[in-house]
């Protein structure tokens, strides 16, 4: 009896010894089980506040896109100004102008525009991770280019009408001496880039009649919005050059998508009235050197002569017209800037460059803008003169008629609210109007991840 009592005694302790093993493997796997639970609910938090990160910081690069826009549009001068408004400070090294916000719900970003042009624009994003009590943040940064308001050779926001005779378009370059001479347009030494554009996607929107384009053709979305004549050519110099007609392969799109910001008064106040006088033995109607200048009309006929012999901007309120054989004439080494119109639409100007036109001595486009504000609904050249400039009339109809015999007819860039070639007509755009022109703000060229990760 008493062994048998032992015998039962220790199976009894043999039974709460494997409870208390099964028991804690049990109680194991449990823990392991909450952990990993815990791991992973862990992990999905981190991503979703990963990806939640993304918008965050790219709300950060849209608000410094923003802020460079209108620190660059004023005047559409090229430069970057007053960055340090609107919120945004220059930071304690003097290379980055930055700006904090927080947009609730744990969520905040820094966006840092550099110093340097162009700009480099860094935006990190923060963002909470549920239930750990940290944040997460990344880290883009962002190399931009200048959105040039010149970076085709004739672009309209509506219809484009090459209806003339003989009509021609290429490119060159002033700045490279392999495509110009000294800076001025040489001709057999062109590029293929005399690109023609428009906003618009409406059918026919871009009539290239038998116009020969030696460059590419963009409309705006839509079908059949590019309309080419029986011996019309669009296309590379070589493809042309080998007696095809129509449009090359791959040299059309219906993707362009542009913004046309109004041009804005060029000063309300520190200018001069021009006045007349004698230069070299010859008289003229007005001479404007270095400064800011303003007539409200400007009307030349017979042998009327302006002469600009500096770096001058004129502003004309009004109506301007060259006839006869009247001439403003742009001396080497100077340049103009010439604004006209108001805001107000309700005053149409109109613009018509006939009689002898503008005389760009230096033969550099860069040497004479022309600025349209919402007013000028109408610019017009005529008669056989060449022009050197480059046009920015976003509301103005513009029309190209004459052109005479010759190759040497237009030579810079165009922006208008359409566009209409008649005539014998050669238009050569200058490549370097993109690098050297006025521009409407900053786009993105690269996007780089500098910090993949970061927990705070």
């Amino acid at each position: 009896m008493r062994i048998a009592t032992r015998a039962r005694r220790t199976e009894q302790g043999n039974v709460v010894f494997v409870c208390l093993i099964l028991a804690g493997i049990v109680g194991y796997l449990l823990a392991s089980y909450l952990t990993l639970v815990e791991g992973q609910h862990l992990a999905t938090a981190r991503s979703q506040s990963w990806n939640v990160c993304v918008p965050v910081l790219e709300a950060g690069i849209e608000e410094a896109l923003t802020h460079l826009q209108y620190c660059t549009s004023t005047n559409l001068v090229a430069t970057v100004t007053n960055l340090s408004s609107d919120g945004w400070a220059l930071d304690s090294t003097g290379t980055n102008y930055f700006k904090a916000r927080d947009l609730g719900d744990g969520c905040s970003y820094v966006a840092r525009i550099s110093t340097t042009l162009p700009p480099i624009i860094t935006s990190t994003g923060t963002a909470p991770i549920p239930l750990s009590g940290t944040n997460l943040s990344r880290t883009v940064q962002c190399t931009t280019q200048r959105n040039a308001l010149f970076a085709k050779g004739m672009v309209a926001k509506g219809q484009i009408d090459l209806n003339g005779n003989n009509i021609a378009t290429d490119s060159f370059d002033s700045a490279d001496p392999n495509y110009s001479t000294n800076g001025v347009y040489w001709p057999g030494h062109t590029k293929s880039n005399g690109d023609i554009a428009t906003d618009s996607g409406l059918t026919n929107s871009l009539s290239v009649g038998n116009a020969t384009i030696q460059g590419h053709v963009s409309s705006g979305p839509g079908q059949n919005t590019i309309e080419v004549g029986p011996n019309g050519s669009v296309g590379s110099a070589a493809w042309i050059q080998g007696g095809n007609t129509g449009i090359q392969p791959g040299w059309s799109n219906d993707d362009m998508n542009v913004a046309f910001p109004d041009v804005q008064a060029p000063f309300s106040s520190g200018y001069s009235t021009p006045a007349g006088g004698s230069v070299g033995g010859t008289n003229y109607t007005y001479v404007m050197g270095s400064g800011n200048y303003e007539l409200s009309t400007l009307s030349l006929s017979g042998q009327n002569q302006v002469l600009i012999n500096g770096n001058a901007v004129l502003y004309v309120t009004g109506n301007v017209s060259l006839a006869g054989n009247a001439q403003l004439i742009i001396a080497t080494n100077a340049s103009l800037m010439l604004y006209v119109g108001t805001a107000n639409t309700n005053a149409p100007v109109s613009v018509s460059l006939g009689g002898n036109g503008i005389a760009n001595q230096g033969g550099n486009a860069a040497n004479f803008y022309y600025f349209g504000l919402p007013s000028n609904t109408s610019l017009s050249l005529s008669g056989n003169a060449t022009f050197t400039g480059a046009i920015y009339a976003p509301e103005a109809a513009f029309t190209l008629g004459g052109g005479g015999s010759g190759t040497y007819n237009f030579v810079g860039g165009s922006v208008s609210a359409t566009a209409t070639m008649n005539g014998h007509y050669n238009f050569h755009y200058d490549e370097n109007l993109a690098r050297v022109g006025p521009a409407r703000g900053y786009v993105v060229t690269s996007w780089n991840e500098t910090f993949t990760y970061n927990e705070i």
